[in-house]
């Protein structure tokens, strides 16, 4: 099958940004419907089980949505997460951490039903408690994260299988006699990649750790699988997906956390300032440090509707890449005292004036997750665009959040 029916989206020239108060991350219901429907249709022809990455994506206002559309389970890697998914997301709970506490094990072997152990260590650890969990009746799936040594992963940050990775057991380390009670096996190597690449990765996983899988019931891929990305072989995907599964009999496990949360919304922003230094800059009333962290940490340059590329040999560059008339450039930065809270050089055009209203793109995934409250800065709105155009204030945030992360 190459051919998905999905659903439209709501284009972004519909959205009356002025209506939205600002700031705040606007989810598009159409647009996480649309990644629903086709997350939906590869678990479908695939046979594989897909559950989201808290990690990528945790806004609990909408796993109704993901609900609706067959996504029965989540990924947590903390007590917290796993609590989340037990009484939010109300299917499956699947736990790994690189390292559980002695205090927090008891309750997060309460609320899984996957675990997965980062070492051997840990396993010989906590293996009392999980054998005497399941004599009590329960149906505990247990699993060792193992590391291929193979990544494609063009950050060294975000490759956990890079050198002297602390993520998984390699196959020099791995202990084939303490495998009694474990039933599958979970690797994560992959970061925004294609299929393409989890074809390869699975090379490299079968030639190390292949002679265990006649042990397994499952294998957990982990996630960076960008399935909702333009462009992605999705067709490769499945027949991966199906090729492994009947090579080993198994059942095998998606963990995505971007393909759900991939360019399904905005973060709206106004100005609050416009001052000159040699070159125009404005101030807006975001942080980059504080609200969209990865454009310091990938780094990664966001788009921001409306907005081109500074100059370059005369010439201006629009969103798509077309060469366009000159505008007004300016500098884009946060409201924190930091010095480099600043993401770079915009053209715009019209002059800005304090109130406009600057829209960043694709900024669900993995920012509302890592967003702090640095120099007290207002922390942004969540919020929900419905398909009727109705914009729905979910939560908003004031002192008492602030107060209360600090105490």
């Amino acid at each position: 099958m190459t051919d998905f029916d999905l659903p439209p989206v709501t284009p972004v020239e519909a959205v009356n940004w002025a209506d939205i108060p600002s700031p705040a991350f606007v989810l598009d219901e159409s647009r996480l419907r649309r990644n629903l429907s086709l997350i939906s249709q590869v678990q479908r022809e695939s046979g594989a089980q897909i559950i989201v990455a808290f990690k990528g994506f945790a806004m609990w206002s909408a796993f109704p949505l993901l609900r609706e559309y067959g996504i029965t389970g989540a990924t947590a890697s903390s007590l917290n997460e796993a609590i989340l998914a037990r009484q939010e997301m109300q299917g499956e709970v699947h736990v790994y951490a690189p390292a559980y506490s002695d205090e927090d094990f008891p309750r997060i072997l309460e609320l899984a039903d996957h675990l997965v152990f980062n070492s051997f260590g840990q396993w010989e650890r906590f293996r009392p408690q999980v054998q005497a969990a399941r004599e009590q009746g329960r149906v505990l799936h247990v699993g060792i994260r193992v590391n291929h040594e193979y990544g494609e992963v063009e950050t060294d940050l975000y490759n956990p299988a890079g050198p002297f990775s602390r993520l998984g057991v390699t196959r020099r380390e791995f202990r084939e006699d303490l495998l009694d009670g474990v039933d599958g096996l979970h690797f994560h190597s992959l970061c925004e990649n294609d299929s393409t690449t989890l074809e390869r990765t699975l090379v490299a996983f079968e030639e190390k750790f292949g002679e265990f899988l006649g042990r397994m019931k499952w294998v957990n891929f982990g996630g960076g699988h960008l399935m909702t990305r333009a462009g992605y072989d999705i067709p490769r995907l499945i027949r991966v997906i199906r090729d492994f599964k009947a090579r080993h009999d198994v059942h095998v496990i998606l963990e995505p956390g971007s393909a759900f949360g991939w360019q399904t919304g905005w973060l709206v922003s106004s100005v609050l300032d416009v001052v000159h230094n040699v070159k125009d800059a404005a101030v807006l009333d975001v942080s980059v440090s504080a609200h969209m962290p990865d454009v310091l940490e990938m780094p990664y340059r966001p788009r921001i509707l409306g907005a081109g590329d500074p100059p370059e040999q005369g010439q201006h560059r629009s969103d798509d890449g077309t060469a366009v008339a000159a505008g007004h450039p300016y500098i884009i930065g946060g409201t924190t005292c930091l010095a480099g809270d600043v993401i770079g050089e915009y053209i715009f055009p019209q002059p800005l004036q304090v109130g406009d209203r600057v829209v960043f793109d694709d900024m669900i995934h993995y920012t509302m997750v890592k967003t702090t409250f640095f120099n007290g800065v207002k922390h942004p709105d969540i919020g929900i665009l419905r398909p009727d155009g109705r914009y729905d204030r979910i939560k908003t945030f004031g002192y008492e959040e602030f107060k209360a992360k600090l105490s």
